[in-house]
């Protein structure tokens, strides 16, 4: 054999989006043979470089088929591939699915022989999980795909002129937001397909009211081959052009399908106690009645400290007069602002007259960020102003009492122990109104929030920093504007159900939709009588009805087959998602309890969740040996530290249950250095300023060989402020043990290893897999270098326009894994690779209002600091993400060792 091509290709990008956020985190594994890694370990050491123009693999199929039977769906993705080389090819499966799907099987068939999945608890899987890792393999690559989805690839091996098909499954219960519920497919195939389709069945025996269906991607000319058939109780949709109905343009092999497929429907809602469905000994009942709407009592509670400027508070204020203008004259509202001290707009909550609500706009158009971050007293002053205001009956009878948190980061000043100001909430709400609680970027403590709005009858979301952050908190408030039931009880009979899930709901939303499920104690359906309870507008809401199972065969009576088992899958499904959400609260016992419970139907279901993994093993062969590929599915804590590093995640070996970022130090910009600590929840920040053609060492570990040097350049000419900036230009890395060198500049990367050079372009996406160091440039915008063992060092590319007077094109520098390196690790970012203690005291103001000083203890000094801000451009290369932190002047004088003149070097690979 020649030789691993290494041929990337997509097979498949796919999801189907849920509404509702989930923490689920389950592991897929895979085994595969081991051919690529014995070549690079044999005669074929020399590097190699992926090609991405050498496709030799035919991809002949993609298939998304999905059922949807009573909101419950089940969606199965396959996948058809032939390898038409001589050679053996990797081939690559990658899929996006929500992330509150549980995978349910994955699935390769090769040469005829079919490796299927079995779903074991995750600490059996453990073992191959940890022989991968320990033998230096990658044992499987995952990510955060947008909000809603997340994406995991599989590779597989394939040999010349051989047929692969890859088959994933998963299920998953449709949340109704605003009315309606929503499938959607993500296509990306980068390739024309021979056989492509995306097919949806819906049964509904409820009726359907309406189907819609539309795409991203479709053209007048692709329009009409969307179809739709919709009878009263069954929608089909199906797309799949032709291969030259895909085709970009006349002659080319560009694809016009790339972007969402999107299914949304809703279902005839013609009596108040509901739907509900009997199959097969298990019982779903959907609750959404047509109800007049409650007024609501609503505490806005908005973080204004300095953490909010710039972006982030021009987008609060505008989300917010937004919102004021949609609040209903029946409502009363209030307005807490908070950073150190706390602020209110009135001392009690008013009626949203045309008046108040002007008045209102005109105090959020002032507000500006400034000092700490106060929650604890924030939330329990809003708690107080809705208590005072029920005692003095200022406040409708029949109404919800809601307070609405905005915050974007960690409390820093009052009461910080996040489980204490969890347990004052408690006390103080006392079950008597709801918590709703928005994380604004990635510096919140989700779970925190999480936890804090469950206790206390609401829930937390995430508003992700980005131009829609408007849109994402007025469709926040949309969901909870229009409240219709308060304490909702479904009554079921106690001899009649058991396995009951949740029955009891602390408020239903117009436009959302209450579903409980649960088993059948025996057949006899006489006397199952349900009833449902809640307190309404003017007077208790209560209704019931007699129930009997509907006959199937009469609503479908031309299907031989319809996912007959899927009430008890989704009573499974839905139990399993409470059992995890009650895991993260509770006493030890009740965590321990529920964590077994879902554990053990995780198992008995083939339910890929926190707790179990999907094995899939390849049988091993005379010439090679198995070897497991993992595909993880994040936590939203995970989530948010991947989009916040910019990179995958990737898990512990020891399958920790509580992910702890690690710190990240970097310099960027003119040049700022950065040290992150988020076991503080802190920053510090510091710029090097000398002139251009100036040698820093930034990293120095004389235990492992490991040496990093950079080189700074100033702008073109003087810039009309005479302020000349500067940047690092120019890196060299250098590892002595592995005989590794590499020189990045802005203009290109070369890398010697084995007594040889190769160069790489910033232009061109590249991968190279050495023995000693693997490298990934994404074109345009950063490189990945990962040392054998060691540390994994990223740098990123800002790319100037070519005519501007005065700035150039400069590197950022950032490191990861930095744990990795030995104690005596030094240089000007190496020192604080291991931690550094600081206390910091006596705040005050500054020369700049949102910047205010303190008082810094580090190292035997006091120096005096100041709150600021840099920019951490992982995430965003144009734009950058802010990041606060405690500013040292002077050059870093006092937070680093000696003087910065004590770091400058001869050369780009010397030590001295």
């Amino acid at each position: 054999m020649s030789g691993l091509l290494g041929v990337r290709l997509l097979l498949l990008w796919g999801c189907a989006c849920l509404w509702l956020s989930s923490s689920a985190s389950g592991a897929l594994v895979i085994s595969r043979h081991n051919e690529a890694i014995q070549e690079r370990r044999g005669a074929a050491r020399s590097l190699q470089k992926r090609s991405t123009n050498e496709v030799m693999v035919e991809v002949y199929s993609v298939t998304v088929d999905c059922t949807v039977t009573s909101r419950f769906a089940h969606t199965v993705m396959t996948s058809k591939a032939f390898n038409k080389a001589n050679s053996s090819q990797e081939i690559f499966f990658e899929v996006e699915l929500p992330k509150t799907a549980f995978i349910t099987n994955f699935s390769m068939e090769i040469e005829g022989q079919v490796y299927v999945g079995e779903v074991k608890e995750k600490e059996k899987a453990k073992k191959q999980y940890e022989k991968a890792v320990s033998s230096g393999q990658t044992a499987g690559l995952v990510k955060a795909s947008g909000r809603k989805m997340e994406k995991f690839s599989v590779s597989v091996n394939i040999a010349a002129e051989s047929n692969v098909t890859f088959v994933l499954t998963y299920e998953e219960l449709l949340q109704r937001k605003l009315g309606r519920y929503e499938l959607l497919t993500r296509v990306k195939p980068k390739t024309l397909v021979q056989d492509f389709q995306i097919v949806t069945n819906i049964y509904e025996p409820q009726g359907i009211s309406y189907v819609d269906a539309h795409a991203t991607f479709l053209s007048n000319e692709l329009l009409p081959l969307v179809e739709k058939t919709v009878t009263d109780r069954k929608a089909h949709i199906s797309f799949s052009p032709t291969m030259e109905q895909q085709r970009k343009c006349p002659g080319c092999d560009g694809t016009l399908i790339d972007g969402d497929f999107i299914v949304s429907y809703d279902v005839k809602r013609e009596k108040n106690l509901g739907d509900i469905q009997i199959v097969n000994g298990y019982f779903v009942h959907f609750f959404a009645p047509e109800l007049p709407k409650l007024p609501k009592n609503v505490v806005f509670v908005i973080d204004t400290s300095s953490s909010m400027r710039g972006r982030k508070m021009e987008q609060t204020r505008e989300a917010m007069l937004a919102i004021l203008q949609q609040v209903h004259e029946d409502d009363h509202f209030a307005i807490v602002r908070f950073d150190t001290v706390i602020e209110t707009w009135k001392d009690s909550l008013t009626k949203a007259t045309k008046e108040n609500i002007t008045e209102a706009m005109d105090y959020i158009r002032r507000l500006y960020s400034r000092g700490w971050t106060n929650i604890n007293d924030a939330v329990l002053t809003a708690v107080n102003m809705l208590v005072k205001d029920r005692q003095m009956e200022r406040l409708p009878e029949r109404s919800a009492d809601m307070i609405i948190l905005l915050t974007d980061g960690m409390p820093s000043v009052g009461v910080s122990n996040i489980g204490k100001i969890q347990e004052n909430v408690l006390t103080a709400i006392g079950g008597n109104m709801s918590l709703y609680c928005l994380g604004f970027g990635n510096d919140v403590d989700y779970s925190f929030l999480d936890v804090m709005s469950r206790q206390n009858k609401g829930l937390a979301r995430r508003i992700f920093e980005a131009s829609d952050a408007v849109a994402q908190l007025q469709g926040f408030y949309d969901e909870v504007a229009s409240p219709l039931l308060l304490e909702v009880d479904m009554h079921y009979p106690d001899n009649a159900v058991d396995s009951l899930t949740t029955s009891h709901f602390s408020q239903l939303f117009n436009g959302t939709e209450i579903v409980v499920a649960g088993h059948l104690m025996d057949n006899d359906l006489d006397n199952f009588l349900v009833e449902v309870v809640g307190q309404g507008l003017e007077e208790d809401f209560r209704v019931q009805d007699q129930v009997s199972a509907a006959d199937w065969d009469v609503f479908y009576p031309d299907e031989e087959y319809i996912f007959g088992d899927f009430t008890e899958r989704l009573w499974a499904y839905l139990t399993i998602q409470q059992l995890l959400e009650k895991s993260k609260s509770g006493t030890p016992d009740e965590k321990a309890n529920t964590t077994a419970k879902a554990l053990d139907m995780s198992l008995q279901y083939s339910f890929v969740t926190p707790l179990t993994s999907m094995v899939v093993t390849k049988p091993e062969t005379e010439d090679s040996t198995s070897s497991p590929l993992i595909a993880d599915k994040l936590t939203e804590e995970q989530r948010q530290q991947a989009e916040k590093m910019g990179y995958n995640y990737i898990p512990a070996q020891s399958y920790p249950q509580h992910y702890q970022p690690a710190p990240t130090y970097f310099v960027d910009g003119d040049p700022h250095f950065m040290i992150e600590l988020p076991d503080r929840g802190d920053a510090l920040c510091f710029n090097i300023n000398d002139k251009p053609g100036t040698i820093f060492n930034l990293v120095r570990d004389s235990n492992s060989g490991i040496l990093v040097n950079g080189e700074i350049i100033g702008d073109k000419k003087t810039p009309p402020d005479g302020k000349i900036n500067t940047y690092f230009w120019r890196f060299g890395i250098v590892h002595q043990t592995l005989g590794v060198r590499l020189e990045v500049s802005t203009e290109d990367i070369s890398l010697f290893q084995d007594g040889k050079w190769v160069k790489l372009l910033w232009s061109d996406a590249a991968s190279i897999k050495g023995s000693n160091v693997d490298l990934l440039v994404t074109k345009d915008r950063s490189l990945t270098v990962t040392l054998r063992d060691s540390v994994k060092f990223v740098i990123l590319l800002h790319k100037v326009w070519k005519k501007h007077p005065y700035h150039r094109d400069y590197l950022g520098f950032y490191t990861l894994d930095s744990h990795l390196l030995s104690p005596g690790v030094h240089g000007l970012l190496g020192q604080f690779y291991h931690g550094i203690n600081y206390e910091v005291a006596d705040l005050h103001p500054g020369k700049v209002p949102e910047k205010p000083d303190a008082t810094m203890y580090v190292k035997g000094q006091e120096l005096n600091v100041t709150r600021g801000w840099q920019r951490d451009f992982r995430g965003d290369v144009k734009n950058g993400e802010n990041v606060p932190c405690w500013f040292i002047h002077n050059n870093g004088t006092g937070l680093i060792d000696g003087h910065v003149t004590d770091y400058i070097v001869s050369g780009l690979f010397k030590s001295v």
